[in-house]
């Protein structure tokens, strides 16, 4: 089995319920299995989660914040510019926090971010250089 790869992306939040609605108001669905605790949603052929921070600590065995960095941003790539500003409009109605307008960007493309209710960073782009299928997955190299 290939070990360069990712089966799930889980981010810690501290009131799963708003988490929950919050990516429900930006179009995601969620996947069968989740309790109070935790929310899954298939994202291709991987899951995202969504995680509580209470329930993450205690599964792990520590306080998050001692091996955590929080230095991470998600993307989600789009087929063109419009794309991006409507994912934009859609989290920004959802109740995300702007970090940066979608704008032209030095290398090409075009990206804004925003971050969730608990602070996770997502950046919504469109890369004039890649190429997405139907499915949105990034087709050859990247």
């Amino acid at each position: 089995m290939k070990s360069q790869r990712i089966t799930m992306v889980t981010l810690a939040v501290s009131d799963l319920e708003r988490s929950r609605k919050f990516y429900s108001d930006i179009g995601w669905e969620e996947a069968s299995g989740g309790n109070d605790m935790i929310a899954f949603y298939k994202a291709g052929g991987q899951f995202f989660a969504l995680y509580s921070k209470a329930a993450l600590t205690k599964d792990i065995g520590m306080p998050i914040h001692e091996r955590s960095t929080g230095n991470v941003t998600m993307a989600t790539n789009y087929n063109s510019r419009e794309e991006v500003d409507k994912a934009f409009k859609d989290a920004m109605t959802a109740g995300a926090v702007e970090i940066s307008t979608p704008a032209e960007i030095f290398w090409g493309g075009y990206s804004g971010n925003f971050a969730d209710p608990d602070g996770h960073m997502w950046e919504l782009a469109h890369n004039p250089f890649w190429t997405l299928d139907d499915d949105g997955f990034i087709v050859g190299e990247a």
